[in-house]
């Protein structure tokens, strides 16, 4: 989508924009002519993330824009105080500012120590308060100013707190933000809205999560950048408590092809958190072959014996060393029962019961899309986002039974 220069000379004050969604708006913002302030805590480069304030702030400035990077933890409020001080005091003011900054921990009550609790809360909830708070008197005698908070509708349904009641609990804290304060300042005509991809969104944290083989299933963070750039500009006065969701927002401004913003143009696409949209509904207009269907019906008939019949005959030196996990599956629905995985010890292989020791990951679903998934059906990654699927341990050894997944694809 092109530039229109709306925002030449505006101020964007980015929370966590060293990399990822935060990063692409504020180089869509710099290709106006914007000045950006980073605040962000990389300042030294991560040993398993890209990028820095300070290679951010290259880009930014190659871009077209004025950058200030700002070491800043938002959960402090000294330092969200001073980064607000200094680009004021080099900008002139600000104008946009954009919650980005969030912290994610996929983990059940008994799974999350008071720690991470409290990293997300401090991060997502009370830090999008507080960077709100402190930029404020400044967004009151801005041009056109508005919030944009990176967060979800707030979706009640019970599905989207039960696998991680701590991380929701601090994401829907963002989203609240802005329900409360989009009619507090609606008299001084600050737009307060919410943007959330209906598409997972390739990032350095959803390699984390779901492994770098989910990014196929991915948008680019292009797709929020230029919906985040539709949404600043609108007239803030008027358009305010909004919880848009991306696509949406390209669409009203007559954008059809979205698949422009696919990581693999034409692969079917894995929804995000929180909308109650099914990967069957997302990708309905797309070719898909159905080549597996039948295997994975055969498969289905059977149920989980059969499936574990297959997977023991396809376990090889090769898997062993590359998951190196005992895995417990608790089965609910028609066949209802507790069945093992050993992909750690040789000879490997797995059955009904319980694993001799204690495993490295639980997963809990339901018999049919057990079979699902390891027939090709449902992918582990997309059966997690959407709740049909819990687990328990490690989550990413988790990720790494699609290995085995896409060989038994063929198989079933």
């Amino acid at each position: 989508m092109l530039n229109t220069g709306k925002l030449a000379g505006r101020t964007i004050f980015i929370s966590g924009a060293s990399r990822g969604i935060g990063k692409a708006i504020a180089l869509k913002c710099a290709r106006d002519g914007a000045n950006v302030v980073i605040a962000a805590k990389t300042a030294e480069p991560h040993p398993k993330l890209p990028g820095t304030i300070y290679t951010a702030a290259e880009e930014i400035e190659a871009a077209g824009g004025k950058c200030l990077p700002c070491i800043v933890d938002i959960r402090y409020e000294d330092q969200v105080q001073s980064a607000v001080e200094q680009a004021v005091q080099k900008f002139g003011g600000i104008d946009v500012l954009v919650n980005n900054a969030s912290a994610i921990s996929l983990t059940g009550t008994l799974e999350t120590p008071m720690k991470r609790y409290d990293l997300m809360n401090g991060i997502n909830a009370r830090g999008t308060y507080l960077v709100s708070q402190k930029c404020l008197p400044y967004l009151k005698v801005g041009k056109n100013p508005h919030i944009l908070n990176i967060s979800p509708p707030l979706n009640m349904q019970p599905h989207w707190f039960k696998g991680h009641v701590a991380y929701t609990m601090a994401k829907y804290g963002m989203s609240m933000c802005v329900l409360g304060m989009a009619e507090e300042f609606k008299p001084d005509r600050i737009g307060v809205n919410a943007i959330w991809p209906l598409t997972a969104i390739s990032t350095a944290a959803m390699d984390m999560l779901a492994g770098v083989d989910a990014q196929k299933q991915c948008r680019k963070p292009d797709i929020m950048a230029d919906a985040a750039y539709v949404m600043v500009t609108r007239d803030s006065g008027s358009y305010t408590g909004n919880f848009a969701i991306d696509e949406d927002v390209l669409k009203e401004e007559g954008i059809q092809d979205l698949d422009q913003y696919a990581c693999v143009p034409g692969h079917p696409l894995m929804p995000d958190f929180f909308l109650d949209i099914t990967a069957e509904e997302l990708n309905k207009n797309l070719k898909i072959p159905q080549a597996a269907a039948g295997g994975a019906s055969q498969a289905a008939a059977g149920g989980p014996a059969q499936t574990f019949e297959v997977i023991n005959s396809l376990v090889s030196e090769d898997i062993l060393s590359s998951v190196k996990g005992v895995f417990q599956f608790n089965l609910t629905g028609a066949e209802e029962g507790t069945w093992h995985l050993n992909l750690k010890d040789a000879p490997g292989g797995g059955g009904a019961g319980e694993p001799a020791g204690k495993p490295d990951v639980t997963m809990t679903m339901t018999s049919e899309d057990f079979v699902k998934m390891f027939a090709g059906e449902m992918q582990p990654t997309q059966a997690f986002m959407s709740g049909k699927l819990r687990i328990k341990g490690d989550l990413a050894m988790a990720i790494k039974l699609e290995k085995l997944m896409g060989v038994m694809k063929s198989k079933l």
